[in-house]
């Protein structure tokens, strides 16, 4: 029996992959991960191929087992990218794309028209005066790494001496923090899901309320469009995570992410079509899915790792306390800080969807035990 339906590979196999099996699934897609390690959270239930992302060798042979090729982080170097579609490979989004989630000077350059922090790259602390300020590396930062709040030109200094060249930007001192969620397909069909607040604790997103409640629906429209606009400048295939500052009624870009993105995982349960569902309808270009809510609110946890690993116990607890909690479990090992699951609630009542929440997040962590 003849198969028609296509290889979707994506690049990467940790959760974000793992995410993006039942949607697979569902639509009948055969789904191809390039895993580093087959213990990695995707690979544990997906087909997949061990290699180095940085391999062009062994990227390009798991190339040709797929009909298109996207990514679920932006380490991939742009060389590799670039390779493939030099030998035909359908890669979505494109290395002209990926660029601008990769390099943050790059995005900064062609985004000049939109509204964003004041920023410029410097090799040399010499003459910058503008303390405070935040400095980001150009690439490879994410989670909180990469990204200093500095005080003076001698801690400037110090993180250019790591890194040879940063970009530096006008602190803003703004209300809360957003992400609105945009997808687009290669015929240039776009969708955008409501805003969502994240919040932030020591640069790792901790909880995600949406839609964004202290936004008006007027701001909220005007980030729904700014990230739309953003999509099409870029030329992104796919999902993309546009992040954004608030302050009062102003927005001023963050940075983008070119995948499937933490702040939408909500996005599974709360939306007509998840961030998971709608990124391989674009890359295939499938016409999109409604991005609708399902629930009025939808909060999610991020279940960060504590010294606590038994993280199937508290299902007694949490779920006969609260039916309505939906847990998704990475199966990652657990080490402290990092992300190895998230819970999500809807309903109407926003207060009390986020106490429940932040109750399984610090039950499942053991900071209490009732």
């Amino acid at each position: 029996m003849s198969d028609s339906f296509p290889t979707v590979g994506i690049i990467g196999a940790g959760q974000l992959a793992r995410m993006s099996v039942s949607p697979a699934t569902a639509l009948g897609v055969h789904l191809l991960l390039f895993a580093a390690d087959s213990n990695d959270s995707g690979a544990q239930v997906a087909q997949h191929v061990i290699g180095d992302y940085a391999d062009m060798a062994s990227v390009l042979e798991f190339a040709k087992k797929c009909d298109v090729v996207t990514f679920e982080h932006e380490l991939v170097p742009l060389s590799v990218i670039k390779t493939l579609e030099a030998n035909g490979v359908v890669v979505r989004p494109s290395s002209s794309a990926f660029i601008y989630s990769q390099d943050k000077a790059e995005m900064r350059n062609k985004l000049t028209q939109f509204p964003a922090p004041k920023s410029r790259v410097v090799t040399s602390a010499s003459g910058i005066s503008e303390f405070p300020l935040i400095a980001k590396a150009i690439s490879g930062g994410y989670d909180g790494r990469g990204v200093w709040k500095i005080d003076s030109e001698s801690e400037l200094s110090a993180v250019i001496a790591k890194l040879g060249k940063v970009l530096i930007e006008e602190l803003i001192e703004f209300d809360y923090e957003i992400a609105v969620m945009v997808a687009r397909s290669p015929h240039g069909q776009a969708t955008t899901w409501a805003p969502t607040q994240t919040v932030q604790v020591n640069g790792i997103c901790t909880l995600t309320v949406t839609p964004a409640p202290q936004m008006s629906d007027e701001l909220s429209t005007k980030a729904q469009k700014l990230a739309l606009e953003i999509a099409q400048e870029v030329g992104v295939v796919g999902v993309m995570a546009v992040e954004m500052f608030v302050k009062g009624d102003e927005l001023f870009i963050n940075e983008l992410a070119m995948r499937p993105h933490n702040s939408a995982h909500w996005t599974i349960e709360g939306s007509v079509t998840s961030q998971f569902e709608q990124h391989l309808r674009a890359v295939l270009d499938l016409p999109l899915g409604d991005p609708s809510m399902s629930a009025p609110f939808a909060v999610m946890g991020n279940i960060l790792g504590s010294d606590k690993s038994d993280m199937y116990r508290p299902y007694l607890h949490l779920m006969a306390r609260c039916p309505g909690l939906k847990f998704h479990h990475y199966k990652k090992d657990v080490r402290p800080g990092r992300k190895i699951g998230h819970v999500v609630l809807l309903g109407s009542n926003v207060i009390e969807l986020t106490h429940e929440v932040q109750h399984a997040l610090d039950y499942m962590s053991g900071e209490i035990n009732e």
